[in-house]
């Protein structure tokens, strides 16, 4: 997707509703559009619209093999409310046991390079099977989760996978996105409550203060951004 069309495209969607937003993109002539989601608050909202609506999208997740409780139990909640499949890509079984053989359950505190190593193996591997054959990626990044993200639009590209992106949530402020998830009654994960905003592996995530950067609780002993690889590429 050229430059100039997505330009457009985020003229066009700037002032629409999320409903208006997703109606549009049905529009648009996307023959296999998917949405990845974690099941955070953002992610919920946008698999709340495509569920109730019937959208021909398809809702995929990472299992990391790492993940908290809670997150699975949000996982069994949001399938049960929406009677929807969910597609879940797993990493690579022979890739998890040489690196957990080789320098144990936890070479991610260890070093920047051991931690992209293993958000490699068991996130970007499986995002990257999750995408063959995708020709629209909708994400549920807003510009306001972290000073790496404050320039995300509507509408972007990602050079890493080579896809355009839709991000619907891109200007939405974490207060309309708790009012839509109450309004609606979709499910939360618990964690939530608990001070976790961005939740991620069970290892590399902790709760923050009120105040906080919202990335702030993701791999928390890093100065580097806090990113894993799976959104650093878009433009």
């Amino acid at each position: 997707m050229e430059n100039h069309r997505i330009q457009e495209l985020n003229t066009t969607f700037k002032n629409y509703s999320l409903q208006e937003a997703f109606d549009h993109l049905m529009q648009l002539g996307f023959k296999n559009m998917a949405f990845s989601t974690s099941f955070g608050q953002e992610d919920q909202v946008i698999a709340d619209v495509i569920f109730k609506n019937n959208y021909p999208i398809e809702v995929f997740t990472l299992d990391t093999g790492r993940l908290f409780e809670e997150t699975h139990k949000v996982f069994d909640y949001t399938q049960k409310k929406y009677k929807k499949d969910i597609i879940t890509y797993f990493p690579n079984t022979d890739a998890v046991e040489k690196l957990i053989s080789e320098k144990g359950p936890y070479s991610f505190y260890d070093s920047v390079e051991n931690r992209k190593e293993c958000c490699g193996i068991r996130k970007v591997k499986p995002l990257q099977k999750a995408l063959k054959g995708v020709d629209l990626w909708i994400t549920g990044l807003r510009a306001a989760q972290s000073t790496a993200r404050n320039e995300i639009e509507i509408f972007g590209y990602d050079n890493a996978f080579g896809l355009p992106k839709f991000n619907p949530l891109a200007h939405w402020d974490l207060s309309s996105i708790e009012h839509y998830l109450e309004k609606n009654q979709v499910p939360q994960n618990s964690l939530h409550q608990k001070g976790y905003v961005s939740i991620g592996c069970a290892p590399c995530t902790r709760a923050i203060n009120d105040g906080d950067d919202i990335r702030s609780g993701r791999w928390w002993w890093e100065e580097s951004k806090k990113e894993c690889g799976l959104h650093l590429n878009q433009k």
